[in-house]
């Protein structure tokens, strides 16, 4: 008989709103539920049911009102300003859908950037940037500037950037949401292979049904809550 997975992010009772002067807006109500280590889970829903909100609640960029979420094993809604952006450092590898690439800075530079808060020389940053680079096919393009590359290739780039640090999880916000299908493909099998071949846990929001067809997992949000009922991919 095969062992449980180990839970890797643990969501309980969580509730968020937004304030605009006097009015409160609310966005997350009671959301509960854990994700396993390993797993490759697409957030799905329609615009402004709140998934954008959660998966940053889950990478610390957003502090929730009520409730807890446990990210191996760490209570992240107790910590201070200081010590979330240090965790968010180490355990959290983002992937956005406009790639956030700086470009005045050469591909292995931009993969190199959350390396500078760690303790790594600068010799070590950049063979880790160079690693990171080859992983994802891009050895070839090191010395390039996004401008020189195309969308898909700033999204390799970027995923690079996202798992240079070799991170707890993987937060992806709509990463094929700007790229033609091809390119998407592309991107999508490179997400299957980090988590099949590497173990890395990845939590993609989505509105696409092909993107989602390559997680492990689908769940919705409606409104701001949570359809407790978890769609099961075949693998």
């Amino acid at each position: 008989m095969t062992e449980p997975k180990k839970t890797i992010v643990e969501i309980r009772n969580l509730y968020k709103s937004y304030h605009r002067e006097s009015l409160v807006v609310p966005v997350l109500y009671d959301i509960t539920f854990d994700i396993a280590e390993g797993e490759f889970l697409a957030l799905m829903g329609p615009s402004g049911s709140g998934k954008t909100t959660l998966l940053n609640l889950i990478a610390g960029i957003d502090k929730a009102d009520k409730g807890t979420i446990h990210v191996g094993g760490i209570d992240i809604t107790t910590l201070a300003e200081t010590e979330l952006a240090a965790w968010r450092a180490n355990s959290v590898g983002f992937i956005f859908q406009f790639y956030n690439l700086i470009p005045v800075l050469k591909a292995v530079e931009n993969v190199e950037l959350p390396l500078h808060l760690t303790t790594l020389t600068k010799k070590e940053r950049h063979r880790h940037a160079e690693m990171a680079l080859t992983l994802v096919g891009l050895s070839h393009r090191m010395d390039h500037y996004p401008g020189e590359m195309s969308g898909g290739e700033q999204q390799r780039v970027a995923i690079a950037r996202a798992i240079v640090t070799d991170p707890t999880i993987l937060v992806a916000d709509e990463p094929t949401g700007d790229l033609d299908r091809a390119s998407a493909e592309e991107i999508l099998s490179m997400m299957e292979r980090l988590n099949s071949d590497m173990g890395k846990t990845i939590i993609m929001v989505t509105h696409d049904p092909r993107a989602a067809a390559r997680a492990h997992t689908l769940r919705h949000l409606d409104k701001g809550y949570l359809n407790h009922d978890a769609v099961q991919n075949p693998l």
